[in-house]
Parts: C-alpha cells; sequence; structure tokens
C-alpha cells in the first residue's frame, strides 16, 4: 500500500464529508489538498470530477447541497466517489526507481513519452496485460522520438529490436561500437533488455487474442516491464542529450 497517498485521500474524503454534514469551511485545505491530488500521476485521472470542477470549498458546498438532502445521503455519495482512488492507492506500491524516472521524465517536452509512463504505472498493479503493453510502447516511442529529431528515417513496418538497434547505433550505443568488455556487455544486456520486452509483450500483454489457455501475466511481471522500460526510457533519452 501507498500509506502517504492513502492517507491523503482519505482525509480528503474525511474533511468533504466533514463540510457537508454541517462542519466548518476550510478553504485553504480544501485547495491544497484539492490540487495535490489533482497532481498527482497515480490517480489524478480516477479524481471524482465533482472535485475537478468544485475549485473552493464553497463551490463545494453548493454542489453537495444537490446531491442529497439529508446527511446520510451526502456521506454514502462521499464514501463511494472516494472508493477507487483508494482502492488504487491501496493496490499502489510505487519504487523508489519508479519515483525518480517520474521525476526525471518531467523535464522532458514529449508529452507523448510521459503519457506511455503514466499510463503504464497506473495499469501495472489493476491491468497487467494493459501495462506490459504501454511498456513496450514507451520504449518504442522514445526510439522514434529520438530518430525523428536526428532526422533519421525509418520503416514504421520495423520490430522494436530493429528500432532500438538504430537508435542505439545513433547514440554510440551499440554493443560493436565499443572495444571495452565490460561496455559491450552492459550494452549487450541493454539490447536483450529490449527484445525481451517485446517478447513479453508478445506472450504475456493484452496486444492479441487469447486462446483457451493463454498465460495470465501477474503483477510482478508487469513491475518487471514497466521499470525495465522505465530505466532504458530514461537512459536512451538522457543520452540523446549528450
Amino acid at each position: 500500500m501507498n500509506e502517504e497517498l492513502f492517507s491523503k485521500i482519505e482525509s480528503f474524503q474525511n474533511l468533504l464529508i466533514d463540510f457537508a454534514t454541517g462542519g466548518d469551511w476550510n478553504e485553504e485545505i480544501y485547495s491544497k489538498t484539492r490540487k495535490e491530488l489533482l497532481a498527482n500521476e497515480i490517480i489524478s485521472r480516477e479524481v471524482p470530477d465533482f472535485i475537478k470542477t468544485t475549485r473552493t470549498a464553497e463551490q463545494f458546498w453548493h454542489f453537495i447541497k444537490q446531491v442529497s438532502s439529508n446527511y446520510a445521503g451526502r456521506r454514502m455519495f462521499l464514501w463511494d466517489s472516494f472508493s477507487e482512488l483508494l482502492n488504487i492507492a491501496e493496490k499502489n506500491t510505487s519504487t523508489p526507481g519508479e519515483n525518480s524516472i517520474s521525476e526525471k521524465l518531467k523535464s522532458i517536452n514529449e508529452i507523448y513519452i510521459k503519457q506511455e509512463w503514466d499510463k503504464a504505472l497506473k495499469r501495472k498493479t489493476t491491468d497487467p496485460e494493459g501495462a506490459i503493453t504501454t511498456s513496450r510502447t514507451l520504449i518504442e516511442t522514445v526510439c522514434k522520438h529520438i530518430l525523428e529529431n536526428k532526422k533519421i528515417e525509418y520503416s514504421d513496418n520495423l520490430d522494436l529490436p530493429k528500432l532500438y538497434k538504430l537508435t542505439a547505433k545513433q547514440l554510440n550505443l551499440a554493443p560493436d561500437q565499443h572495444t571495452e568488455k565490460i561496455f559491450k556487455q552492459i550494452l549487450n544486456g541493454c539490447q536483450s533488455v529490449v527484445e525481451g520486452l517485446g517478447g513479453i509483450r508478445n506472450k504475456l500483454s493484452d496486444s492479441h487474442g487469447k486462446g483457451i489457455a493463454k498465460t495470465k501475466p501477474s503483477e510482478r511481471h508487469a513491475e518487471l516491464a514497466v521499470n525495465l522500460a522505465g530505466a532504458m526510457t530514461l537512459f536512451l533519452f538522457e543520452s540523446s542529450k549528450k
């Protein structure tokens, strides 16, 4: 469980219940916590619409009065509205590595790279198959971004391993561009990671139809795919700036 996030969501839920059932308004706390939840990459897309549109505690008060004329109805509405957010926080287990990658990817102007990373993080616990598909797409996106910035033509039909090899060559990251044994070993490992992501995507993701005996990925498979894709994306992007 992401205890910090869970506590923040639960505290905001309780604050709104207090507002909705005759308690005093606290405009500063309402505004501050609302902004924090909307800015959180893990849950921002699942924040209830009424939170997005009621920018002040007073606006929330006028909204909740229309939801129900009695306190019990308002409590039930708010409990239901926050249920999914609390479930996400309860299942979320972000790692220090993921947090570091997220912070650094914020500086990237290419919005599609950030979107794919955010999507992968969101799906890893609730939709492992989707997370694996998105992890593969993340690597493909950053490779195409780099090649296009360097004015290098590529075929849209290139599979991921070939697309990566073309990108790596432009960045002097191809194993055969180095003579030092340890660098060749590391760069061969990077190449294997990308090939593996393509393979696990074909085997376990939601990108193909499933037979009766189709293997279903678990959360640990998605965790592995997401973290590997995130690390490789950051490595490629940082290398492209050299």
